[in-house]
């Protein structure tokens, strides 16, 4: 018990602690127009670490989901801005086109009982390419207001908040409530503790992953709206590294990368941890280098730490 309390608690001490040294570095950190930013800063990744989430507590993992956020962002802004299509069908484009590969996914994992690492290393490629092709390598400008609307702010709490970051929480009190109180989301954790108990216990596996990676997939389509929101253009060379960002913030929230073991709320923790590291040591004027040294570090330390658990249980 005293495990699993330190599992769920210490993203969160980690968080406060990230949260307090950086105080005693900066003037500037402890605001909340900067916490504001921070939160705009983590929403991509965050609304991308719900899929990943998904998919890692089915024991998969998902290379795929910043290639296919790319994909998805060239596909809505390329319609909306420059085919002329309506901007709201011009999203549901961007998001089915994230959808279909996801389910893409899910059926090269179940059908052809391909490794996920596999299957979604090949998706990441086929949709970098395709990215390029279709973008020609160049960036989508002259949007219409709607595909950068979730880039707006509303005033709350003495500061501004964007629109993004609203929609952000939203999606993972969602994913918390299925999660925790459906059958759905029993038989996500079951499937990724023991597959094959599972089975036998009557459950349809290869239905479960397959909605597992088919709800991803539409998840990196919201994603790429939030991207296109944020940056106000369709950036063909977006996406490259939230992959690993992504794994970061799942593993950093506890969430087992062997699968059936993690709250979906603590790859937001784990996604805000990331954030406060890179805003706080851009703040002490930090290079990017060792934003990313830092980074890695802390993903092996979440790692190590979830393989004690492991064997201490």
């Amino acid at each position: 018990m005293t495990l699993r309390r330190l599992a769920a608690l210490g993203p969160l001490l980690a968080l406060l602690l990230a949260v307090a040294f950086f105080a005693t570095q900066s003037p500037r950190f402890l605001t909340l127009g900067n916490f504001s930013l921070v939160a705009q800063q983590v929403t991509v990744v965050g609304v991308l670490a719900i899929g990943q989430t998904l998919v890692i507590l089915t024991a998969g993992i998902d290379l795929s989901c910043g290639m296919l956020m790319a994909l998805g962002g060239v596909v809505m802004t390329l319609l909306a801005g420059q085919s002329g299509m309506h901007p709201a069908l011009a999203i549901l484009a961007g998001v089915g086109t994230t959808t279909l590969a996801g389910l893409v996914n899910g059926l090269l994992v179940t059908r052809v009982t391909l490794p996920p690492f596999i299957v979604t290393l090949g998706t990441m490629n086929i949709a970098f390419a395709l990215t390029q092709i279709v973008s020609r390598s160049q960036t989508v400008t002259d949007l219409p207001p709607l595909l950068t609307a979730l880039g707006n702010t509303v005033p709350l709490l003495g500061t501004r908040v964007a629109h993004g970051t609203l929609l952000l929480l939203a999606l993972f009190l969602v994913a918390w409530w299925l999660l925790r109180e459906t059958a759905a989301g029993r038989h996500v954790y079951a499937v990724g503790n023991n597959r094959e108990a599972a089975r036998l216990a009557g459950i349809d596996t290869n239905r479960v992953l397959l909605a597992v990676y088919t709800l991803a997939g539409a998840l990196y389509g919201v994603a790429s709206l939030l991207a296109v929101a944020r940056t106000g253009v369709g950036d063909p060379q977006a996406g490259q590294t939230e992959n690993l960002d992504t794994v970061t913030a799942v593993v950093l929230g506890g969430t087992s990368l062997f699968g059936g073991r993690g709250l979906i709320l603590g790859s937001l923790v784990g996604a805000l941890i990331v954030g406060v590291f890179r805003n706080g040591l851009t703040l002490m004027g930090v290079s990017s280098v060792y934003q990313i040294l830092v980074t890695g570090v802390l993903v092996i330390l979440a790692v190590a730490t979830d393989q004690w658990s492991r064997r201490a249980t």
